[in-house]
């Protein structure tokens, strides 16, 4: 069983960066894929970035390379989400989710998740 708390939305205007926390506790930290997506409004889950915590490999989706860095802190179990330059179709629901297997970046693949932290970005 693993835990997820996100954490770090909020209201930004555009070309702001905002860092999302994605805290996991429960099951093995170590050997966990760790990813983030985002759902805006009558859209479908798009996956964004995913780290595998044992070898701290990263995948970014092609849409937020440039703008966006996934990144963690094995001390605190926490992945980060550090988003630059942020843009109105930024605005979203933003989840985090695990599995304990590598895993890429579709939302199906992944058994736990976070109940979301919302972003805004105004023109």
């Amino acid at each position: 069983q693993v835990n997820l708390v996100e954490s770090g939305g909020g209201s930004v205007q555009t070309g702001g960066a905002l860092r999302l926390s994605c805290t996991a506790s429960g099951d093995k930290y170590q050997r966990l894929t760790v990813a983030w997506f985002r759902q805006g409004a009558g859209q479908g889950r798009e996956g964004l970035a995913r780290i595998y915590t044992l070898y701290d490999q990263t995948v970014l989706a092609d849409s937020v390379k440039g703008r966006f860095t996934i990144s963690q802190d094995t001390a605190k179990n926490t992945v980060y989400l550090q988003m630059n330059t942020l843009k109105p179709e930024d605005t979203a629901m933003y989840y985090c989710a695990a599995s304990p297997h590598l895993r890429q970046l579709q939302s199906g693949e992944y058994k736990y998740w976070g109940q979301g932290t919302q972003v805004t970005v105004s023109s």
